[in-house]
């Protein structure tokens, strides 16, 4: 099993999320969360300089087994990105074990 962090825009999670449906990813979790990019130059929009260094985004944590975390990895990677500075990041880690606390089920059993 793979632990997936991403942390996207929260412009895209609308569309993430339906994506990740689609391949039959129906349990995740997220937060808002505030983070410092390696922008150190403002936008400028209509003549008005915006600040950059805290950037608003959306932190998923999606647990899967082996077998769906290259198709996982490859929907977000797709659906999130803009080709713009400041599209996210995705990090993958090992879960030795998983549990469904009212069955008590293990293992992949565990998490779907």
């Amino acid at each position: 099993m793979k632990k997936v962090e991403a942390i996207i825009r929260k412009s895209k999670f609308d569309e993430v999320k339906k994506a990740l449906h689609g391949i039959e990813v129906n349990f995740f979790s997220y937060w808002d969360v505030t983070g410092v990019g390696n922008e150190k130059q403002g936008h400028v929009y209509r003549g008005i300089t915006y600040s950059t260094t805290d950037i608003q985004r959306r932190y998923l944590v999606i647990v899967v087994s082996d077998e769906f975390l290259e198709k996982t990895v490859d929907t977000l990677i797709k659906t999130a990105s803009t080709g713009n500075v400041g599209d996210g990041k995705v990090f993958v880690s090992e879960i030795s074990e998983a549990y469904r606390i009212r069955t008590g089920e293990s293992g992949h059993a565990g998490i779907n």
